[in-house]
């Protein structure tokens, strides 16, 4: 791939897009509104696969398990919404990569082969990554030439000014990350720290516009204000639903609710940081988000999007 072709499919899209997903919807409860806004937008997306993707903290044992929870919140999101009969949820990889070099097959690695196959450079197949990149490297690995029909959106590290925090998604898995800064694929970055931290809701704004509205609704409220108050100190709060600054460089036509530019591709470092260097590839850099808008177009998305109960 030349980096003119690259720098073509890093453009932001226009017309109906094909999309899939890669997430770890038990870890948060931002995951679970990147999904709804990504499936209620039929108009700017297709959504066709949700890929649940391994992680490990302190809810689970191991990363099997957390993929295996993942994929059973999937599911319970998904059952809130109208079906389509071409949105498949898919199990993801049951553990990290163990290093640059070697993949951990899965049935959403091979999905992702699949379905990329049926794309090109100029109508690529746009992947979604809110979580640890494991699905995503390993299925570069398998099979290197879907690099040329895929835009990869991933959320996670930190925003190059506040590089040096170590960052949830990044360091789940470090050599995933590694291979999507340096193997060459298209490559939107969008930071948590410094940039999606910045994108939040208060009990409020989720009891006004969410709750009593739909069971879609009421759920994604729920969950919000119930994991909150299960830690907050303070009786006036807002929460950070991250992943859904990913879903919104795709989703924003207006061109409004974010802005992005091009950037040599930094080499992240096992701290969190980066390094630089010449001669390096270009990817499209998110750098900021426009809060108010965009949380009005996923309210609104989600209050259309539900199933009719």
């Amino acid at each position: 791939m030349t980096e003119t072709q690259r720098v073509a499919m890093l453009a932001p899209p226009k017309g109906i897009v094909h999309v899939v997903i890669d997430t770890d919807p038990y870890n948060e409860v931002d995951d679970q509104f990147a999904i709804a806004y990504l499936a209620g937008c039929a108009d700017r997306v297709c959504l066709e696969a949700v890929y649940a993707a391994p992680f490990l903290n302190e809810k689970v044992t191991s990363p099997k398990e957390g993929m295996r929870r993942s994929y059973e919140e999937a599911c319970r999101i998904l059952d809130f919404l109208p079906p389509a009969e071409e949105r498949r949820i898919l199990r993801g990889a049951e553990a990290f990569l163990p290093d640059d070099h070697t993949p951990v097959p899965s049935e959403a690695a091979e999905d992702l082969i699949r379905r990329a196959a049926l794309h090109s450079p100029e109508d690529p197949l746009y992947v979604i990554g809110i979580a640890a990149a494991t699905d995503i490297a390993s299925a570069i690995l398998l099979q290197p030439d879907i690099m040329d029909r895929i835009v990869v959106i991933w959320l996670g590290g930190s925003a190059l000014h506040r590089a040096g925090e170590a960052e949830f998604n990044m360091m789940e898995d470090y050599p995933a990350a590694r291979i999507l800064l340096n193997s060459g694929v298209p490559l939107v970055l969008v930071p948590c720290w410094g940039l999606a931290e910045h994108f939040t809701v208060s009990r409020p704004e989720l009891e006004e516009y969410l709750v009593g509205k739909s069971p879609l609704a009421d759920y994604l409220a729920g969950i919000v204000i119930r994991e909150t108050e299960s830690y907050t100190t303070v009786p006036r709060w807002s929460k950070t639903i991250w992943d859904v600054v990913a879903a919104a460089w795709l989703l924003d036509r207006t061109g409004h609710m974010n802005h992005s530019q091009l950037i040599p591709a930094p080499v992240p470092q096992l701290d969190g940081s980066y390094a630089f260097a010449g001669g390096r590839h270009l990817i499209r850099y998110v750098d900021r988000v426009d809060r108010d808008l965009l949380l009005n177009d996923l309210f609104d998305t989600i209050l259309k999007g539900g199933k009719d109960v």
